[in-house]
């Protein structure tokens, strides 16, 4: 893992310039990252399928009394195929689209070993969570409950606690941050567009967890999820952006994953 350069090595690599061709590479990147998930996902869901048949195959069942949905992945499979979908898509997107050169890697490693970056990154996601948190506390009040998509997936899968925390402790975070401020946000950031970079990679973060005409949740509490998902990912790349290393914002994004995890799997209900 690396890190794009600090703002002011930025400022003298690349002066800013127009917008429009950093933006048109910032869609191909977007469009590259989903197509590639979407191919995975579907790959991942097929094999998973035919896997399955050859089981019952084996086992002598008779395949014309196996209902059709005995070939559906169940929720262990779903949280699986998801990670790894979107997991090899960012990966895959880093290396055609925006891999480090050897500075930035040697950069990156001079700043994770500086305790402020330590500090700043931890801070950032205890921050975020307190965020998260007083903006449900604020919907309650009101009215609203916003429920992420996800959380019905991590419910199901709750009583394996082990595979929760890999997923959203360390999984997640890492190929989340490898897409969204490596790439996403690095690539207008590059082009010195660091502010617009932000707005636009946190835009599509949000729109990732929760995509409208796909969430169950009505308009107000879709807004309020809109706006979490928004400010957590601004507050990844600002983090990104004042260290100069993408260790930081994983940092910061599995120290919120960490505590929300502890609370859904230990919490009082």
């Amino acid at each position: 893992m690396e890190a794009a350069v600090t703002s002011n090595e930025q400022d003298t690599r690349a002066p800013p310039g127009g917008w429009l061709r950093p933006v048109g590479a910032f869609v191909l990147d977007v469009g590259m990252a989903a197509a590639l998930m979407l191919a995975i996902a579907v790959l991942g869901f097929v094999a998973w399928g035919a896997a399955e048949g050859v089981s019952m195959a084996l086992s002598g069942r008779d395949m014309a009394d196996v209902p059709a949905d005995a070939f559906m992945p169940g929720p262990v499979a779903l949280a699986l195929i998801g990670i790894g979908a979107t997991g090899i898509a960012a990966l895959l997107t880093y290396l055609w689209r925006g891999r480090a050169t050897v500075a930035e890697r040697v950069r990156s490693i001079q700043a994770i070993r500086a305790p402020t970056t330590w500090n700043l990154a931890v801070m950032a996601g205890i921050g975020v969570f307190l965020f998260s948190a007083t903006l449900a506390w604020v919907g309650r009040s009101l009215g609203v409950e916003p429920e992420p998509t996800n959380l019905a997936l991590m419910d199901a899968i709750a009583d394996r606690p082990a595979l929760v925390l890999l997923l959203v402790v360390v999984l997640a975070p890492a190929y989340e941050e490898l897409l969204f401020r490596r790439v996403l946000f690095g690539r207008l950031w590059r082009a010195g567009r660091p502010w617009l970079g932000l707005v636009l990679s946190s835009l599509v973060f949000a729109l990732v967890h929760e995509m409208p005409g796909l969430s169950a949740n009505e308009w107000p509490a879709l807004a309020m999820l809109l706006v979490v998902y928004g400010g957590m990912g601004a507050a990844f790349a600002w983090v990104y952006w004042r260290t100069g290393t993408l260790w930081a914002p994983i940092i910061a994004h599995a120290t919120n994953n960490l505590v929300a995890a502890g609370l859904l799997l230990f919490g009082p209900g």
